[in-house]
């Protein structure tokens, strides 16, 4: 049973009572009132998984006990926007992909488990993932402050990570060298990011969402003596201190 916002208490019992939910409003509007009155009636979808009686149906609705199974999302670490709509349409039928997809603030979307249920909608899930971004990162704003860099340019540079790493190994590392390479005035150019070929510096803004792994390796990066990488077929990483070494290692792994 759906109860809509702003529904009154005479249109909600009489909604009951034509899908058979209870047999008395009367009775029912008395005990919604004796649990809080109107305007204790919380508006969302409700399972009735048997007959109740009319008190308990009163009740339940007066506290917005729906007893709907919560559906559980795993995002990725690394989805960008787009990936993540695909991972909600299929599991809550109230999601409008467009509203989220214009109000979602790219890199700020914490990669995670979720759980929702079938009448929460986009405005739940950034409610929800916006939150958890703020809850896990105040845990180390500090050291962000601390790196000299700013918070943004923290998360683009961790969300570049997120997608040219290929696990816990090599993520410091590869901090490293795009750090280096940003220093000395070369172009990141990382494959995730492919507007990093074509221009200096970070991006204008984050290409996915990383996770806390990945933005602690942009907080401290892993100086090494290399400025370039592959990952052969296999995902195992190749470090180069050179181009000419460089081009050896695609020679050998990549071809």
């Amino acid at each position: 049973v759906s109860i809509k916002e702003g529904a009154s208490l005479r249109s909600v019992s009489l909604q009951l009572k034509n899908e058979d939910v209870i047999r008395s409003r009367v009775i029912f509007e008395v005990f919604v009132m004796m649990y809080g009155g109107e305007k204790r009636l919380i508006p969302t979808d409700y399972l009735f998984e048997r007959k109740l009686p009319v008190f308990e149906v009163a009740r339940r609705i007066s506290k917005g006990e729906h007893h709907l199974a919560p559906i559980k999302v795993t995002i990725p670490e690394g989805f960008n926007s787009a990936e993540i709509v695909e991972s909600f349409i299929p599991k809550l039928p109230k999601f409008n992909s467009n509203n989220f997809l214009a109000k979602a603030r790219e890199g700020y979307l914490f990669p995670d488990t979720y759980f929702f249920f079938s009448v929460d909608d986009e405005q739940d899930v950034l409610k929800s993932m916006y939150s958890n971004f703020e809850k896990k990162v105040s845990t180390i704003r500090s050291q962000i402050v601390a790196s000299g860099k700013s918070e943004n340019d923290i998360i683009i540079m961790a969300s570049i990570i997120e997608r040219e790493a290929k696990g816990d190994a090599d993520r410091d590392f590869i901090s490293g060298i795009l750090w280096k390479r940003m220093e000395i005035g070369m172009p990141l150019q990382a494959d995730a990011a492919p507007v990093t070929y074509d221009k200096k510096g970070l991006p204008d803004a984050p290409i996915g969402n990383p996770g806390l792994e990945a933005i602690n390796a942009a907080i401290y990066p892993k100086k090494s003596s290399y400025l370039y990488y592959i990952h052969d077929k296999d995902g195992n990483i190749h470090y180069a201190k050179s181009f000419e070494e460089h081009k050896i290692n695609i020679n050998k792994y990549l071809k």
